[in-house]
C-alpha cells in the first residue's frame, strides 16, 4: 500500500524518516510530506496530495495531565491515536462547523481526544488526557475513511517551567508509531 505520513513539522518528517529507515522489510510503501502548522496549511496540502491508498496525519501533541499522574502509554514518546476531535475558540475562518468528529480506531494504540485550536491553548480547564494540537480537527473533516491520526506525546499541560520545545523532543523517535501503523495496514 502506498501510506502519506502527514508531517506538520520538519522535525517530525525527519524523526518519521529515520524511524522508516530503522525498519526492516516494511510491507507498505511510505511517502512522508510536510504540511505546515494549523488548519489552513493542513487543508491546503491534503488538498493537493499524490495518489496514496491511506494518509496518516503524524506529529507531536501536547496532552493535559501531570506525566507522573497518567498511566504508562501515555508517557512522553509514546504514540497515541486520535480518534474525536473538536475545535477550541471557532473563529469561522475555514469551512468547518465546529461540531465535534468521530472516527472509529483503526490501531491497537491508546484512542483519545484533542482539542484543535489556532492558538496556543494555556487553559488548565481541560479534560485530563485532552491532547492538544493545531491540525486534528482540519484533518478529520477533509479526511477519507481509511485515513487516520497517530500522535507522539511530546509535552504536558500546563507546562509548570518555560520549555524549549525542540530540546524537549530530541530524545522521541517514531518507531513504534511506525510499527504500529505497519502492522495496523498490513
Amino acid at each position: 500500500m502506498k501510506i502519506i505520513l502527514l508531517a506538520p513539522m520538519d522535525i517530525e518528517q525527519e524523526k518519521a524518516l529515520k524511524a522508516i529507515a530503522q525498519i526492516p522489510n516494511l510491507q507498505n510503501d511510505y511517502e512522508v510530506i510536510v504540511s505546515g502548522i494549523g488548519r489552513e496549511s493542513t487543508a491546503k496540502t491534503l488538498m493537493h496530495l499524490p495518489e496514496h491508498d491511506v494518509c496518516i496525519l503524524l506529529g507531536f501533541a501536547a496532552i493535559v495531565g501531570k506525566e507522573s499522574n497518567l498511566p504508562h502509554e501515555l508517557q512522553f514518546g509514546k504514540p497515541i491515536e486520535i480518534t474525536k476531535a473538536t475545535l477550541y475558540g471557532y473563529e469561522g475562518g475555514l469551512f468547518e462547523n465546529g461540531a465535534p468528529i468521530t472516527t472509529v480506531a483503526k490501531t491497537t494504540l491508546p484512542a483519545l481526544a484533542s482539542l484543535t485550536s489556532d492558538k496556543f491553548v494555556r487553559t488548565t480547564d481541560l479534560a485530563e488526557q485532552t491532547v492538544v494540537n493545531m491540525e486534528d480537527y482540519t484533518f478529520m473533516y477533509l479526511k477519507k475513511p481509511q485515513d487516520f491520526i497517530v500522535r507522539i506525546i511530546s509535552d504536558f499541560l500546563p507546562h509548570e517551567t518555560e520549555i524549549d520545545f525542540f530540546e524537549e523532543v530530541k530524545s522521541i523517535n517514531f518507531i513504534e508509531a511506525i510499527k504500529t501503523i505497519e502492522t495496523s495496514l498490513t
